[in-house]
This record gives C-alpha cells, structure tokens and sequence, in this order.
C-alpha cells in the first residue's frame, strides 16, 4: 500500500524524474519502501537502469505498508509490485513546470484490490483531477554496482555539463569521455565512417577548475549511449544538484549519480569494450534465478563447468557480434528471470538475441563481474 501527497514544486521535480527515466526505458517500477518510493527502470537489452529514490521527507506526507495476502491456511506479507506502462504515466507528467504553476497538491495512492494507481491533482479554483493508471505486479529491479570503487570519478554543476552538451546534435547516439589528469574531453563517438557531407563532429575539452571534484586514477576512454546522460542532465537542473560520473575502463559499467538530503539518484550504464577479442565472442549475461551466491562465485571461476549448465532448448542469452558495435553490459547480472516482466519473452536487436531465460542457465559470466541486476 502506498500513500504520499506532495505540493507543486514537488510534483515537478517527481515528473522530472520520470521524464529522465523515460530515456531508458517504456517500463516504470513503482517500489515503497521504508527509504522512501523508489522509481526503477531498466531497458530491454540489459545495458541501462536508472533508479530515482525520493526519501520519506521530500513528501508532504508518505505512508508505505506491506499487503497482507491470505491463503487457506495462513497469510503472507509482501511488497507493492508495482509496473507501469511509460506511456500510460507520462503523459500526466508531460509539462512538469506546468504543474508547479497550477497544481497546489498531488495525492499518490494504490489501489491494489484493482490493481489501479491514483494520481490527483488539487489545482488552482477548485479544480481537481484524477488519473487511475492500471499496474501489473512484477517484481522490482535492483542493480548493485560499487561506484565508490571506481578509479575515477568526476563532479560537475548541471550549467557545466549543459554547455558542453550544446554541441552535440539530438541525432547522436553515442558520445566519447577521454580523461587524462590534465583534462576532460567529450566528443562524438568515431566507431562508425563518417559521412562528411551530412554530419557533425563535435569535441569539448573541460578543464580540471571546472569540476567540484575531479579524481583521475587511470587515463581512459569510455563510449556510451547519450539519451541516458540527456536524461540525468534533465532532472540534474530540476533539482539543482551536480552530477557525479563513475567510470573505470571500456567494457565496464559507468555511473551517473545525484545524492542530495532528499532524494538520490542512479543511472548505470554499459561501456563500449575496447578490446576486438572481448567484443567479438558471445557474451551470455544470463544466471538462474535461483542460483546461490557461492554457485556464482565458482562459475565465474570455472568456465567450463559453467558452460555444462546451459540448456540445448532455451538459451537465455545476450549475444553481443563483433560489427556493428553496440552498447553492451560486460557485468554480471543476476535473477535475469526479470525478462519475463518486461514484455514479449522473445525480443531481436541488430547486435543480440533476448529470449527467454531458462531457471538453470549460466554460461561465460567470467567477463562479466560486478553489476547484478536482481529482485527484492
């Protein structure tokens, strides 16, 4: 059960968060907890997931409580699984400066008898309007990823980030980060030719003095996607908040994050590997839902045992080819029977295969360490 009610400046920022997670993917987890109601989205290929946490006193008033389910002979306590539809929420959330110009209070509640969220708006005049979006229980999605791990880590102020952003065009797909300890340099991705009668390159190099904090271990260069680094520069500016970047070498995840005293929020996203070899074999990203800790750490060890466990008729996999490159995730993912949760159980891309994952798969997950995708 969830019940929270929040006035127009905050409605705007909680539809800025929405509109950032909506560059990631058409789904959106609602999950209370007693941290506050967490907004979870992950894309269908496994290579984003955004996670916006808004603690108990940014609300005007939250109430969160478990469900009692009764069987015939006893009763079980359980989340609100709670899985919308983007195109359903969005809209109602389409002109956030709007609303915090009309709206004087929102009510949020579930009604989970009818498997209905309530979202009211208490406008100026005596207006009111109320949207019942329908949900479907699924089970929220939960990465754990070390940023603090991380060899470097840069901090920047949205109005920073947004001028070095101006150049890039809204084509782009991908963008290029090199770092050095002497500078910082953003410029189009260069692993497709470029058509140079019809296309725009771009670089943008930024000093160290620009940055709240900069700490660079190793010199590197990471591409990834950059409709997810738009989204976070949205909600960035809504909140007044600096961005912090996590990254380490290509392959491996990066982080985009934002932690103030009332919300907190996480982007993950999968790098581009640099090496031919690790982006030119199959990558399987696929564990058994039921799969015990300890198994995990064995299999990473040993490969071919792993390899053993794969099913002939289903093999749930992720299959990343060598051209044209792609975002993938090179980490591992755990309880990725989530896939059944978000749609169709069969989805193509140009560059893999998503199908339906079988409870005892597990295949080549030693280059695949550290980000875990799982259920609570």
């Amino acid at each position: 059960m969830l019940k929270c009610e929040l006035s127009g400046s905050q409605v705007k920022v909680f539809g800025k968060a929405i509109q950032a997670l909506s560059r990631i993917s058409d789904e959106l987890w609602l999950d209370p907890s007693e941290k506050g109601l967490a907004l979870r989205s992950v894309n269908s290929c496994r290579s984003a997931y955004g996670c916006v946490l808004f603690s108990p006193v940014f609300f005007q008033h939250y109430q969160w409580s478990t469900s009692v389910k009764v069987n015939d002979n006893d009763s079980t306590m359980s989340n609100l699984n709670c899985k919308l539809g983007m195109k359903s929420i969005l809209p109602i959330f389409r002109c956030p400066n709007s609303l915090e110009r009309t709206v004087e209070k929102c009510k949020i509640f579930t009604r989970s008898d009818k498997c209905k969220v309530v979202i009211q708006f208490f406008c100026r005049h005596g207006i009111r309007r109320t949207h019942n979006v329908c949900f479907q229980e699924s089970q929220p999605l939960q990465v754990i990823f070390e940023k603090n791990m991380c060899s470097n880590t840069l901090v920047i102020q949205p109005r920073v980030l947004a001028e070095a952003l101006v150049l890039f065009t809204s084509s782009q797909e991908e963008v290029t980060l090199a770092v050095t300890p002497l500078s910082v340099c953003l410029k189009s991705s260069s692993d497709e030719p470029m058509d140079l009668t019809n296309s725009v390159y771009s670089e943008m190099f930024v000093g160290p003095d620009e940055f709240d904090f900069f700490q660079i271990g190793v010199d590197t260069e990471i591409t990834f996607c950059f409709k997810e680094l738009k989204g976070m520069l949205i909600f960035s500016e809504a909140t007044h908040a600096p961005i912090a970047i996590h990254f380490d070498f290509p392959g491996k995840p990066m982080a985009l994050s934002i932690d103030d005293m009332l919300l907190e929020a996480n982007f993950i996203l999968a790098t581009l590997a640099d090496e031919p070899s690790r982006a030119s074999s199959p990558q399987s990203l696929c564990l058994s839902q039921n799969q015990k800790r300890s198994d995990l750490m064995h299999s990473t060890h040993n490969n071919s045992k792993a390899d053993k466990n794969v099913t002939s008729k289903a093999p749930g996999c992720i299959l990343s080819k060598a051209a044209p490159k792609r975002l993938y995730p090179s980490e591992t993912l755990t309880n990725i029977s989530a896939l059944e949760t978000c749609g169709s159980p069969t989805m193509k891309r140009a560059n893999g295969d998503i199908s339906e994952v079988p409870e005892s798969s597990v295949s080549d997950t030693d280059r695949c360490q550290g980000l875990r995708i799982c259920r609570r």
